[in-house]
């Protein structure tokens, strides 16, 4: 999707439709990253092809990043955290789709998307952080846990259970 170029952000109109649609995508892209999640541990994952270069750049951006701490999305949003988040984002607007578009972000990897533990942020932080989280074996959780869910619901495994 391209923007036309006398597209100007700041003048354009909020239509309720159009964010509709937004969120609506935003929690599918949220849904499909947990399925994947569930599915196969973070450190075997990839997020793109350049996983590595955005990794790097985020230690040397934001060094005392730690992907274990809480997000502070008011410090993210803040005038000084956007301006240092634009320009890391900025560099792959030529070279990742949808850099800037919309998506939801957990604050916390220990738990799941939910209302108060989630934050709508550019595409390009979600994969920064998430790279993170998946290299430091944060997300490692997510398909252990459905594992185990998995194996609780074979009859064999309610057979033993109840011997």
């Amino acid at each position: 999707m391209s923007v036309p170029k006398n597209f100007k952000a700041e003048e354009a109109q909020n239509l309720q439709d159009i964010e509709k649609q937004f969120a609506v995508k935003a929690v599918i892209h949220a849904q499909t990253y947990w399925s994947i999640l569930e599915r196969r541990a973070g450190t075997d994952l990839r997020l793109t092809r350049i996983d590595q270069e955005i990794y790097d750049h985020l230690l040397e951006t934001f060094p005392d990043f730690d992907p274990k701490e809480l997000l502070n999305e008011d410090e993210m949003k803040s005038k000084s955290g956007k301006e240092k988040w634009r320009s890391f984002l900025m560099r792959y607007e030529k070279r990742v789709e949808d850099y800037n578009f919309g998506t939801l972000l957990r604050t916390d990897a220990k738990v799941e998307y939910e209302k108060d533990t989630t934050i709508f942020v550019p595409r390009m932080q979600f994969y920064a952080i998430e790279i993170a989280r998946n290299r430091s074996g944060l997300n490692d959780w997510i398909k252990a846990a459905y594992d185990k869910e998995e194996e609780a619901k074979r009859p064999e495994a309610a057979e033993k259970s109840s011997t």
